[in-house]
């Protein structure tokens, strides 16, 4: 049996996201984007937002393994199309990989001395580590 959402409950969501969106017109273009990223279109609630920007969003009406996820913080033209699982903090790897329940905001990991701060990973970018070659070269270029 196909699972359809009553009406009151889709108007409720419209108007929730008109509110925080600030109107139709970016709701539609959300939805567009939305859908042109994650290839289907997912309501959630909002449950907290890391300090990278990325938001973290949870609907338990789908099923385990698809109800949380995450919208990719969206500052520039190229990092909206451009995103990676690097990109999500730690604090918020644990949730979103249910190794646990509590969201970061509700109980936050015990700091640590030793950690490091979280950088994502560059490889493929122009920040990408590069060794400099300890090797003589072996073709000489030509010079004209």
């Amino acid at each position: 049996r196909q699972f359809v959402v009553p009406f009151s409950e889709m108007m409720k969501h419209f108007r929730h996201n008109y509110e925080t969106d600030g109107g139709y017109f970016q709701r539609f273009r959300g939805v567009f984007i939305q859908m042109s990223r994650m290839n289907e279109i997912k309501y959630g609630t909002h449950v907290g937002t890391d300090e990278l920007g990325n938001k973290y969003y949870e609907n338990n009406r789908y099923f385990v393994g698809r109800n949380r996820w995450v919208d990719f913080n969206k500052d520039t033209w190229k990092n909206k199309w451009d995103f990676n699982a690097s990109q999500i903090t730690p604090e918020w790897h644990r949730w979103l990989h249910y190794m646990t329940d509590d969201t970061p905001t509700v109980k936050p990991p015990t700091q640590r001395k030793f950690l490091l701060t979280h950088t994502r990973n560059l490889t493929g970018t122009k920040d990408c580590y590069v060794p400099y070659s300890t090797t003589k070269p072996k073709i000489e270029a030509w010079k004209p």
